[in-house]
């Protein structure tokens, strides 16, 4: 048993759990001052004011528990990611320099350069260097927060180098204390071979990779990048069906580069999300409203490529959820640092520090469909939270965006990273 106490303030609590924030609630956000969490078996099993703390049903196993004591310090439900391709073969900063230099991202992918760079060299890589990257990655990202995340195939774009990613997904999952949700993205861009057969590059998706990988059971989602230059509407309708009905749950990337139709295509799926959303009018906000599908923006892909922002504002102001993540991957958006996206949310986007962590908590749980387990502090939900530095109030996590906030992590109940000794060990008064 851990027990957490004197926290300055324990943020994000639910007595009923919600499945997701929307419109206005947005903007609300539940905490408890001057308070205390008990964590036994993984899960979080208590809370309240520490005024009330020998009311707790586990008061009398306190003195011979863990205790941290939390003073001047924030605790939070650890973020969500709901985003990324953090397996990658290489970094692509000589493509950053060609962006430098004036060329778009469109342009890039069409020298070659993009999606098609990481596959040509992901078919050079082995799967045990691919797995050492992703672990250094993972312990980065788990510094800054992040206690569960989703990893895209994608660069693959052949059936062994996709197979081989969703691999090394399988094997993280088995190493690492991170929540992992993996994501077939076989249809992440045609490949140059297929460029003018590009129907044979579908048909490849849908009848060979979507089949095994959905009787290996190497993916819970499947993804489609619909957008112009890309895949087409007809064609994402295409690769969904089959995926649907293989049994894997829809998300697309849609509406990054144009008005592509992928938000509309992703509703009709049932999609769990729709990721990027630069181009997000009317149409595709009336085609979210009556849907159970998670408007997901990505603030580090825009601010790397210099897009226009995403409509948050107005989808917010409509009514929508919202959520955001870090699309965590080499070519345009290399950081899987949540605080950092959570400052651009306010930054960028206008986010009311409130409206960006209930798009980085509860909203990204259900876009990683986890909602029933992680994203808030409520009792019988595993227990993935951080305690921050001592700091002024949440409001200072989106507000100092260049330094961690972060102190310790704790995943599935137990202490994963610490920046400074906060552990206390036993034997503390009560």
């Amino acid at each position: 048993m851990l027990l957490i106490r004197n926290i300055k303030e324990l943020v994000q609590v639910e007595k009923e759990p919600r499945l997701k924030v929307c419109g206005k609630d947005m903007a609300s956000l539940d905490t408890i001052r001057d308070a205390y969490l008990v964590i036994h078996g993984g899960i979080i099993a208590d809370f309240g004011r520490m005024q009330d703390l020998d009311s707790s049903p586990f008061y009398p196993d306190f003195l011979s528990c863990q205790v941290i004591e939390a003073g001047g310090r924030l605790v939070l439900p650890c973020w969500c990611d709901s985003h990324t391709h953090l397996v990658f073969p290489a970094s692509r900063e000589s493509e950053f320099i060609d962006k430098i230099r004036g060329l778009s991202y469109e342009e890039i992918a069409k020298r070659g350069g993009g999606i098609l760079n990481s596959a040509r060299k992901l078919a050079e890589v082995s799967e045990e260097v691919l797995l050492e990257d992703a672990l250094r990655r993972i312990q980065e990202i788990i510094r800054y927060g992040t206690g569960a995340v989703e990893i895209k195939s994608g660069y693959g774009l052949t059936f062994e180098g996709e197979i081989k990613i969703l691999r090394v997904i399988r094997r993280l999952r088995e190493m690492t204390p991170v929540t992992i949700k993996a994501t077939f993205l076989g249809a992440h861009a045609i490949p140059f071979e297929y460029r003018t057969r590009r129907e044979k590059y579908v048909d490849l998706v849908v009848q060979e990779m979507l089949p095994y990988v959905a009787q290996e059971k190497l993916a819970d989602f499947a993804d489609v990048f619909c957008d112009r230059g890309f895949f087409t509407p007809e064609e994402t309708d295409r690769i969904l069906t089959a995926a649907v009905t293989l049994g894997l749950k829809a998300k697309i990337h849609a509406n990054e580069l144009d008005y592509s139709g992928g938000i509309q295509v992703g509703v009709k799926h049932s999609a769990l999300s729709v990721d990027h959303l630069e181009y997000t009018g009317e149409d595709e906000i009336e085609a979210l409203m009556d849907s159970d599908t998670m408007p997901t923006i990505l603030p580090g892909a825009a601010f790397f490529l210099g897009l226009k922002p995403a409509p948050a504002r107005k989808m917010i102001n409509a009514g929508l959820s919202l959520a955001m993540a870090s699309d965590f991957n080499p070519g345009t958006s290399p950081s899987g640092n949540m605080q950092l996206i959570l400052s651009m949310g306010s930054i960028i986007y206008k986010l009311l520090p409130e409206e960006g962590i209930n798009a980085m908590t509860i909203n990204t749980a259900y876009a990683l469909d986890v909602a029933g387990s992680l994203g808030s502090i409520a009792i019988g939900k595993k227990a993935n939270v951080f305690i921050t530095k001592p700091i002024p109030s949440y409001s200072y996590l989106p507000y100092a965006f260049g330094e961690n906030k972060v102190e310790t992590v704790i995943l599935n109940g137990e202490v994963i990273s610490s920046q400074q000794s906060a552990v206390s060990g036993q034997q503390q008064a009560i």
